[in-house]
């Protein structure tokens, strides 16, 4: 019999060996309530606090851990991304996050096609790494982002071409274990010789290997029957792999595992060809059955993969800026999209098979219309939706009645999928459950989430009836219950029924021989508690009273807000997009948006919130956001964590006071616009050494950033002496002068206020206040509340909101929309303005297509790239496709838009001495090299003045505002 799961200790022997993996670990050791709280949860429906968290350095670190967790009788887990849908990455134990420093790729051998890898590697960074020799890891994930090789490994997962390249356990050839013991041993393809020299002695491995055949022998029939026919299966312990005489492919067998019977600390995994071409044919549907039923028709062009996602998710995606692109292409308003992809190396070849399937289609009457996606730029936005479509999906998640992954993860064979499909909708339909659809058509698996309220009477019951009639459906279809994400906490209590007892008796012999005492994961795939325990939601906290100053339009205000973070990960990725800035630079787990959403949660549940919000451990969890505002946009449910900051900033600071240097930085205005009156007086002290040093130690300003250079003939003071020459034929624009185009880059105010006017514009200059951006982002809301009312009143009391109103830095224009509006959300002339706001590009774009502003053909830019970086805060309000269509107006100019992230200055955080490495090292990720890499005639244009800073400083090239680039290019 299996051994019962250890149970923890008691918090002074969890001191204890708190105490004891600190000195035996080069990595870090965690114990304290926070830490214990962001990984007590995984992307599931499942809750478990840990004792404590460790963040291994190399494969010592996860002997030692091992060790010490058997000694003090404790389960231990090692988690990757932590994006587990099942409850696999869970534990009451000790939890080694292998992905903070176990991310190194070894070897890298082109001519084997192999690569070795720890198990925190990204699946995307060994892409990348292969992708140089023409190759790829196979398996292609939707997490592929965030998704770790050693996470990979633990649930066998796979994805939508796993048609073609099947799943993990067919890519990996060696396993370097750490076992239950702490021993060590590296298995691939045992043959005989080598099984009975190795299974020699007293050690466990040596009683894995003379155990194994015995179990395998006196097991054969059901080894050889047991398992589900479907190929495209993740669930139990793969004796089947082992079936017959040696050799013994180990490696194989261990994936899928879960951690149960050995921790890699380091993978041989084989690489495939990467297909030099990838086109979709796009099948527009009326219903999700009408979609599957399609299936066959693409299937039998031998395509590389066969999605679909339903209208649940199209329609949550229309809703967001950063995935919205796909509805704008769409024919119609679809049901159901089916997306067939075609790779190979001859495009004329990939394309004929859209075409041909396109055809087919139509012939037999399956949906109503089919585009065509063949470029990588037709692709983007259905990869981006594929990719987020558990986010989105998520997102639609109303307080605590969510989509739960309980069923969602069933596959059949393909020619059943229609019809296995409509009685699934059947069994959803009887309990009364709304479901959003998607997934690998090609393979028969559909990712089915019901919304269901845990925490409602009965709704625990419907749940687990479902879950049931599933089973029980796959099982009559011949297919498998888990096909890419395992077994875990979710579908672990059916195996004995979906295996039959004898071939479960054999995987529960397989783990005892294993594990003997019980350390390693206990508790999933066998011997598990029911699927209705340790439910997140059946229970939920309820957070006490709390007054925001912010608006939080959502179920639960602030708390609602946090809680929205369902674990998924995106805030993980670091090869595309803004979000996380400070996550990518450290690989922290509470420098995620996940992280510090899970720690405003734990603070807000407790009996008095507004005091919680002031705990010091928090807002070490909280420092390091860069308030970018990129969750806001590239989290698919919405996590503000800008906000949500600001928020406990200002709580903090009821009970604390505020610092001296968040009044300073609050006070921007009031010192650019002293700095300018005593210009070029006040420019002197930010290049004086001993004066740099007293103002790093008295205000924490780092002395190696430089200061902004203040110019005495500022925006106000241009505006108000000048008279346009231009008769005005488009009404009325404002300029809203911020608090840094006006004193310190004056010339790029001026450039639009002269472009503006040029294109027909009466402009008028608004100069009296300000949008109270810095207040805001250092937490001081009552104070921005004042600021925001003040220019609000005189914005209304000027007539500016009889047309657009439009700013040049982004982060204070759009500031105008947002925040504004969250702090003042009954105000009517807040209302009116915000809906007056508008980017000058906007305008400037309109103007040039319209003929009313004209641009040379020979300008200097004529012939030469512009490297353009767009703002974080403008990608997440606005987009920045309007400014990328103003640079693409100037003749003759090729414009590259860098998918860069987050320059890491953010406003005041790169001036920060505590924060000014972390800073550079934001910028290090990808804008700094990519601008270091353009060409030297290259312009470089940038929204943000903060951006434009941080490119001179990180890599000595001027960068300018594209308001800029057109003033030089505007025809006489």
């Amino acid at each position: 019999m299996t051994a019962a799961p250890p149970r923890p200790t008691a918090a002074g022997a969890s001191s204890d060996l708190a105490a004891e993996l600190t000195r035996a670990l080069d990595g870090e050791v965690a114990f304290d309530d926070y830490s214990r709280h962001l990984f007590s949860q995984d992307a599931s429906m499942y809750a478990m606090t840990p004792v404590g968290v460790v963040y291994p350095r190399h494969a010592g670190d996860v002997i030692a851990t091992v060790r010490l967790g058997g000694e003090a009788e404790l389960p231990v887990l090692a988690r990757g991304a932590g994006t587990s849908l099942v409850g696999q990455t869970i534990t009451p134990g000790i939890v080694m996050d292998l992905s903070r420093h176990m991310y190194g790729i070894t070897e890298l051998d082109p001519e084997a096609r192999t690569a070795r890898v720890e198990p925190g590697v990204v699946q995307d960074d060994l892409n990348r790494a292969a992708a140089k020799h023409g190759l790829m890891f196979g398996p292609d994930t939707s997490t592929s982002n965030r998704a770790t090789i050693g996470g990979m490994i633990g649930n066998n997962s796979a994805g939508s071409g796993s048609l073609r390249f099947g799943m993990t356990i067919d890519h990996v050839l060696e396993q370097d274990l750490v076992l239950a013991d702490a021993s060590t041993t590296r298995w691939g393809v045992l043959d005989e010789a080598e099984m009975l020299r190795r299974a020699q002695g007293d050690s466990l491995e040596a009683r894995i290997l003379r155990g194994l055949p015995g179990i395998l022998r006196d097991n054969a029939e059901a080894v050889a029957t047991g398992f589900p026919e479907y190929w495209r299966r993740a669930g139990g312990y793969r004796l089947d792999r082992l079936a017959g005489a040696p050799p013994y492919d180990l490696a194989k067998f261990l994936v899928g595992s879960e951690g149960t019977l050995a921790v890699a600390t380091s993978a041989l995994v084989g690489l495939v060809p990467k297909p030099a071409k990838q086109v979709f044919a796009v099948g527009h549907f009326r219903s999700v059955v009408e979609a599957t039923a399609a299936t066959e028709d693409a299937l039998s062009m031998d395509p590389a993969g066969v999605e679909m996602i339903d209208k649940t998710i199209l329609d949550l995606s229309r809703r967001k800026i950063e995935y919205a692109g796909l509805g704008r292409i769409l024919e119609g308003d679809p049901a159901a999209l089916v997306f067939v992809s075609f790779t190979g190396d001859d495009e004329a070849a990939l394309v004929d098979s859209v075409d041909r399937l396109a055809a087919l289609w139509e012939k037999n009457g399956h949906g109503y219309a089919t585009i065509r996606a063949i470029t990588p730029v037709q692709q983007a936005d259905l990869l981006k939706v594929r990719k987020s479509a558990l986010g989105l999906l998520m997102a639609a998640s109303e307080g605590v009645r969510r989509p739960l992954a309980f069923v969602e993860d069933t596959a059949v064979p393909p020619q059943h999928l229609a019809e296995y499909t409509a009685r699934f909708r059947d069994v959803l339909d009887r309990h009364g459950l709304e479901a959003g659809f998607y997934g690998h058509c090609s393979v028969g698996c559909l990712h089915i989430r019901p919304f269901v309220d845990l925490s409602r009477p009965g709704q625990v019951e419907t749940m687990r009836a479902v879950a049931e009639e599933i089973k029980d459906l796959v099982k009559e279809y011949g297919g498998a219950n888990s096909s890419e994400h395992g077994d875990g906490l979710a579908r672990s209590e059916f195996n004995r029924e979906l295996f039959g007892d004898e071939l479960y008796e054999a995987m529960r012999q397989v783990k005892q021989l294993f594990d003997p005492s019980g350390v390693l994961n206990p508790g999933k795939i066998v011997d598990s508690p029911k699927m209705t325990e340790h439910l997140r939601d059946a229970n939920p906290p309820q957070p006490g009273p709390l007054r925001t100053r912010l608006t939080f339009d959502v179920v639960g205000g602030m708390f609602g807000a946090a809680d929205r973070c369902m674990n998924i990960g995106l805030c993980r990725k670091s090869t595309t997009g803004t979000m996380c800035p400070s996550y990518i630079a450290t690989r922290m787990e509470e420098h995620s948006t996940r992280g510090r959403a899970g720690a405003l949660v734990k603070a807000l549940s407790e009996g008095n919130p507004h005091a919680a919000l002031s705990d010091e451990r928090l807002h070490e969890a909280l420092d390091l956001c860069l308030s970018c505002k990129a969750c806001k946009a590239e989290c698919p449910l919405g996590v503000d964590m800008a906000a949500l900051k600001a928020e406990a900033l200002a709580a903090k600071y009821d009970t604390t006071g505020v610092p001296l240097r968040s009044r300073v930085f609050g006070s921007i205005r009031t010192l650019n616009k002293l700095g300018s009156a005593t210009a070029p007086l006040s420019n002197v002290p930010g290049r004086i050494r001993p004066l740099r040093a007293l103002m790093e130690k008295r205000l924490g300003v780092a002395r190696q950033r430089p200061l902004p250079r203040f110019e005495r003939d500022n925006l106000p003071r241009w505006f108000r002496r000048r008279r346009s020459a231009v008769v005005p034929t488009e009404g009325r624009v404002t300029v809203l002068a911020d608090s840094f185009t006006s004193y310190s880059e004056p010339g790029i105010g001026k450039a639009v206020v002269q472009l503006l006017e040029r294109a027909g514009y009466d402009v008028r200059l608004e100069s009296k206040g300000c949008c109270g951006r810095p207040s805001i982002s250092k937490g001081l809301l009552d104070d921005a509340r004042r600021k925001a009312k003040g220019l609000a009143d005189s914005l209304c009391a000027s007539g500016a909101v009889a047309g657009p109103i439009v700013g040049c830095e982004p982060s204070c224009i759009l500031t105008l929309r947002a925040e504004h509006v969250q702090l003042l959300p009954d105000d009517p002339n807040v209302r009116a303005v915000a809906e007056r706001v508008r980017l000058p590009e906007e305008l400037l774009v309109e103007a040039i297509d319209a003929g009313r502003l004209r641009l040379r053909e020979d300008s200097r830019l004529a012939g030469r790239t512009i490297v353009f970086h767009g703002h974080c805060h403008q990608k997440a309000e606005a987009g920045t496709a309007a400014t990328v269509a103003l640079l693409k107006r100037i003749p003759g100019a090729t414009v590259q838009e860098l998918d860069a992230g987050c320059c890491g200055m953010a406003g005041s955080f790169g001036y920060e001495a505590e924060h000014y490495d972390i800073s550079l090292r934001v910028g290090e990720d990808r804008l700094f090299p990519a601008v270091r890499a353009a060409a030297p005639d290259a312009v470089i244009a940038a929204t943000g003045t903060s951006c434009r800073e941080q490119i001179h400083h990180g890599t000595r090239r001027e960068a300018q505002h594209p308001v800029e680039l057109v003033l030089q290019a505007l025809a006489d």
